[in-house]
């Protein structure tokens, strides 16, 4: 008897929805790979050279070169997102200096926040200034959004990209459509 292979196809959290108000359009982002990266200073340069874009090391920025992002979650910390085919973690595998690289591809879920109303949306539960001169394009951190820990990155003057675990993705979905609505009326 031939053995029989079984896969199971897993659907990523909130798969597809997306919500529209006057001011905002929210959706879920597709799924990504990435990887919570801790590294030593002397790592540094081994690390961004194989990951092809350089490390940030500035607080609330964030580097971007092609579908990868790097952001700057502390003075020895990043989140390094790859939105193509190419696995972060790979390119981490292969540097010898002192570092961590965990995939957390499947713990969060991004979530995108873009329009007119996009700040005002997301400042309805973070207290973060968002304005353009305190947080520009580019500008990364982690935070909260109502009482769940988030990260944060400006994309564009007015879009947003918010990662937060995916335990607590409908929690962060639903809010935001309730500040929508909000900033709608």
């Amino acid at each position: 008897m031939a053995k029989v292979a079984h896969t199971a196809d897993r659907a990523p959290a909130l798969a597809g929805r997306e919500f529209s108000a006057p001011k905002v359009k929210l959706a879920v982002l597709p799924p990504a790979h990435r990887v919570a990266l801790r590294a030593r200073p002397d790592a540094v340069a081994a690390l961004s050279k194989a990951l092809g874009l350089p490390l940030p090391r500035a607080p609330k920025t964030s580097e971007t070169k092609g579908s990868r992002v790097a952001l700057w979650l502390g003075p020895d910390e990043w989140l390094v997102i790859d939105e193509g085919a190419k696995d972060p973690l790979e390119a981490c595998a292969r540097v010898k200096g002192l570092h961590s690289a965990v995939t957390v591809s499947h713990r969060n879920v991004a979530i995108s926040v873009t329009g007119p109303g996009a700040a005002a949306v997301v400042n309805a539960g973070c207290p973060q200034d968002l304005s353009l001169q305190a947080f520009p394009v580019g500008a990364c951190s982690r935070t909260i959004l109502g009482k769940v820990e988030i990260v944060l990155l400006r994309t564009a003057q007015d879009a947003f990209r918010i990662e937060c675990w995916r335990s607590f993705s409908d929690y962060v979905f639903t809010f935001l459509c309730e500040a929508a609505r909000d900033e709608a009326s």
